[in-house]
């Protein structure tokens, strides 16, 4: 199951769907807006030569690239296209073994939305002696929840207090751990310091929004406490040093990216607004966003944006590249692209099984299988471009599966594997638009290269 941070709870069930509504709106916006040339006039790449039709500036017929598929394939619209197959475009689940329940969705407060809780209930004491339960915090868009104490202690100069935090219906690997604060009096015009405890993580690498050294607590986070401390003290932001725990969080920090990431030691204290939708493709892409930033600051010239674990051992194998030059983009090829567009390295390497390959070959941004299919036609179109016999097309044009036609291909001696590789190389290069080198790699469920495709 892949790892994403929690969603928010306990919410009125109209605000919830309001709000889902709205950023799926807000995101198709933005997907629209970052892939506007892309898809242009057709939701794929076009199966039939278009007259003016052309993927940012690439003409689909020109020599440069592949030649233009000569079968009709599926024509759709931009915003159909986005639709249904863009993960940034929707509100998605993250994995074919994490099933969305059939009823409404119950989300969850983020790692942040708890700790904020637990520092200001443990300030709270400080100041007064007695610990709010529950204790109320304002999040950064107004809402104002209210947390259970699950344990909280006084001694000493110093107070604590823990909620454990519920994921909703996300699939959360830190569903139900404990989120501690510890919070005691620092150094007059110091403000608020915060301090890694147990199970949190410490920023050993560059290129993420906490410098090097500092404890995992993430920016949002940390503006959170900041401003939910200084109303609980009337105003004014005041001085004291906030530690913040999550016990188990280092065994649970091997289930995630933390490692990869540079940060070692236990988790991350995540979470934007305090509350996000279960099922969000959101946290995935952040975590996509952080490994290019890390491996730019890096100095790696040369990333690997794979699908699976499959295949991202097998570029690693291949190409020898660090640990820190890859990148798990699961399905979310056009989140990656659009990414790189902006942020870009010298090479980019794209790896995935022939499936996955197949449809970012069709023009797909979102290969998830609930989101995209193969579509048969197309790689019988591509059999026909390789010269395949007439019989040997239909059979590939008629096949129920990427690997049934894969293996009627190989069995004929056919390179599709490398066609298809072209075929995306094509469309990754548009969604790009020139900021980096691309190629395209296709391993089989054995990790060994079918296809590939390069400058």
């Amino acid at each position: 199951m892949r790892r994403i941070d929690l969603l928010g709870f306990a919410i009125a069930r109209g605000q919830v769907k309001d709000r889902a509504s709205n950023i799926v709106l807000q995101l198709r916006r933005q997907a629209l807006h970052g892939f506007e040339g892309l898809y242009e006039k057709l939701g794929h790449a076009p199966s039939l030569p278009v007259p003016g039709f052309k993927l940012n500036g690439l003409d689909p017929s020109a020599t440069s690239g592949p030649a233009p598929l000569r079968t009709a394939g599926v024509v759709e619209t931009a915003n159909a296209a986005l639709t249904r197959t863009a993960g940034v475009a929707q509100v998605c689940a993250m994995s074919d073994d994490a099933p969305m329940p059939d009823r409404p969705l119950r989300a969850g407060w983020t790692t942040g939305a708890c700790a904020t809780a637990a520092a200001k209930a443990a300030f709270v004491a400080l100041a007064t002696g007695v610990f709010p339960d529950p204790v109320t915090i304002t999040l950064p868009r107004g809402q104002q929840p209210q947390f259970a104490l699950a344990e909280h202690a006084l001694a000493d100069g110093r107070a604590s207090a823990g909620v454990v935090k519920d994921a909703g219906d996300d699939p959360d690997v830190t569903h139900g751990a404990l989120v501690r604060a510890t919070v005691e009096r620092g150094p007059a015009g110091s403000g608020v310091a915060f301090r890694a405890g147990e199970g949190v993580g410490t920023v050993t690498r560059p290129g993420l929004p906490l410098a090097v050294g500092e404890p995992a607590i993430n920016p949002a986070p940390r503006a959170m406490i900041r401003a939910n401390l200084a109303e609980a003290a009337g105003g004014a932001v005041p001085d004291v040093v906030v530690t913040i725990a999550i016990p188990g969080g280092a065994a649970l920090a091997a289930r995630t990216l933390n490692a990869r990431l540079g940060i070692v030691g236990g988790l991350s204290v995540l979470g934007t607004t305090g509350i996000v939708v279960p099922f969000s493709c959101a946290a995935w892409i952040h975590s996509i966003h952080r490994g290019i930033d890390v491996a730019r600051a890096g100095g790696i010239a040369h990333i690997a944006a794979a699908t699976g674990s499959t295949s991202e051992a097998a570029v690693q194998r291949w190409l020898g590249l660090p640990e820190i030059a890859l990148i798990d983009m699961g399905d979310f090829v056009g989140g990656t692209l659009k990414y790189l567009r902006n942020h870009p390295v010298a090479r980019l390497t794209l790896a995935g099984g022939f499936g996955k390959i197949a449809k970012l070959a069709q023009g797909a941004m979102d290969l998830h299988s609930d989101r995209s299919r193969v579509d048969p036609a197309v790689l019988g179109a591509l059999a026909r471009d390789l010269a395949a016999p007439p019989a040997l097309e239909t059979a590939i044009a008629a096949c129920d599966s990427a690997g049934q036609a894969l293996a009627l291909a190989r069995e004929a001696g056919l390179p599709l594997a490398d066609a298809v590789a072209a075929r995306a190389r094509f469309v990754a290069q548009a969604a790009l638009a020139g900021a980096s080198a691309v190629d395209v790699a296709v391993f089989d469920r054995a990790g060994a290269l079918i296809g590939h495709a390069a400058a």
